[in-house]
């Protein structure tokens, strides 16, 4: 019989969740945010109460448009930043390109 972990073993740090920043069209608007868990984001956005977004909460829709996984919530935070102060053409050439990771933190200019 196999034993099980200690507390501690095994376990993934906060930290090293798998963060992901995402962008999403609202009623022809977009947003862009982060999160450890995308599907639950866009349930709050959708829901439109409390836990959601300001920007999001009168929207009528809320459609996924792009998501990229990264390392680390700093770095999550810094392409987050990136983004919006992208013009909205430089938001819709990333939807329409959906780059890796790797090539949106080069055309954001962020090292990884």
């Amino acid at each position: 019989m196999s034993e099980l972990p200690r507390a501690g073993e095994n376990a993934e740090p906060r930290d090293r969740a798998r963060w992901q920043v995402y962008i999403v069209r609202c009623d022809g608007r977009l947003y862009t945010g982060i999160t450890t868990d995308v599907e639950r984001r866009l349930r709050e956005h959708r829901a439109g109460r409390s836990r959601a977004a300001r920007f999001t909460r009168s929207a009528r829709t809320v459609e996924l448009c792009y998501t990229a996984a990264v390392s680390s919530r700093a770095l999550a935070l810094r392409v987050e930043h990136r983004i919006k102060r992208l013009p909205r053409a430089g938001k819709f050439s990333i939807i329409e390109s959906q780059p890796e990771t790797a090539d949106l933190l080069a055309e954001l200019g962020i090292a990884p």
